[in-house]
């Protein structure tokens, strides 16, 4: 039937061309973007699992440099005591030197200062051995935890040991000594006390009980030699911040207030054979102490580096399937389009040659 209002040949080319502009038009935009999914349309399903995909190699990513940042702050914690070991190293040497009663006492005393200034710059490693602005030594990152993967509770924790904390100064006038700040529970009170010719390394540690209310008994003992004796009893008033000895014809001086692996130390010296004998031993602990602290921190670094290389590994193989699933495939999506544009111009010259075939009818009408 030959008809002008209505040319099915040219709506059939027309509709074709259409759905064909639309394959061609999205294989364009993947070739563009080099992305099979670019709209949930493409692939529902798909986008779902791509998106989740992104969201693992983002965490894993982020996670590797968690790693990273996490074993620079373990090298400076462990470089900074290995310089600690160092100076309990040599303030040993001085400590079995000091032994020998080949010195005399302007001897001890000589070697007695270099003994302290190294205690004294132990203290200040401690208090000032940061990362990132934080104290990383001074007991407050015994508990460190470090998120090491792309998911909540994927963490590694470091314990930094507690080296020494003193943020408390303390005065002393005759048996009392004002401390300038709140002592802590577990903080240790260290100081000499004589008693007639016969002088004593004495210690406080500090309960929670001893720090708290307004006047706590706390008993005092001697740690001369290893020997553990009620000396006398002291009393704390935390109103005031004031401990107050109380003895039968006591002096005490040298008094130091600290936490950690150093505090045993800072109550000793080296002005004698029997104080050079006792702080041999303290020594030998401190240099134990410090060194099981190195051998958890250089544990910690080896986990944290094979942790952060399977991360990485991780994370490139989820990189590898997201891009199986979210990628275009440019030899198939090149071969579409070429597939699609001659489509167009055929459907193209369809539409000319429907258009065109309506003029037939001109011919019934001019005969």
């Amino acid at each position: 039937m030959a008809t002008i209002n209505t040319n099915m040949a040219a709506n059939i080319a027309a509709n074709s061309m259409t759905r064909n502009e639309r394959s061609m038009s999205s294989t364009m935009e993947r070739l563009s973007t080099g992305l099979r999914i670019n709209s949930a349309k493409d692939d529902a399903a798909g986008l779902a699992i791509s998106s989740k995909m992104t969201s693992q190699i983002n965490g894993l990513n982020q996670a590797v440099r968690n790693s990273n940042d996490a074993i620079s702050m373990i090298q400076v914690a462990e470089g900074a005591m290995k310089e600690v070991t160092n100076m309990f190293q040599r303030m040993r040497e001085l400590a079995v030197q000091a032994i020998s009663d080949s010195n005399t006492e302007a001897d001890r005393t000589a070697l007695n200062n270099e003994y302290k200034q190294l205690s004294a710059e132990v203290q200040r490693v401690a208090e000032n051995t940061q990362w990132n602005g934080t104290n990383i030594l001074d007991g407050g990152r015994t508990q460190t935890t470090f998120q090491i993967g792309a998911n909540a509770s994927q963490t590694i924790a470091v314990n930094f040991g507690d080296l020494a904390t003193n943020n408390v100064t303390v005065e002393t006038s005759g048996l009392v000594a004002t401390f300038t700040g709140v002592p802590a529970k577990g903080d240790i009170i260290s100081y000499k006390v004589t008693n007639g010719t016969d002088t004593h390394f004495a210690k406080i540690d500090l309960a929670s009980a001893a720090i708290t209310g307004t006047t706590q008994t706390v008993v005092e003992l001697d740690s001369a030699g290893g020997d553990v004796t009620e000396l006398a009893t002291a009393t704390w008033d935390a109103s005031a911040g004031t401990l107050t000895m109380a003895g039968t014809s006591i002096t005490i001086s040298d008094v130091q207030i600290s936490r950690g692996t150093h505090a045993p130390v800072t109550a000793t010296d080296i002005t004698s054979s029997a104080f050079a004998n006792r702080a041999l031993g303290v020594l030998d602990d401190a240099i134990v102490g410090v060194n099981s602290t190195r051998a958890g921190l250089g544990a910690s670094m080896s986990r944290l580096e094979y942790a952060s290389d399977n991360l990485q590994n991780v994370a490139q193989n989820t990189a590898s399937a997201r891009s199986r699933v979210l990628d275009a495939d440019y030899a198939s999506e090149t071969t579409e389009l070429a597939r699609t544009q001659i489509i167009q111009q055929a459907a193209t010259a369809m539409l000319a040659q429907a258009n065109q075939s309506q003029q037939s009818v001109l011919s019934l009408l001019v005969s």
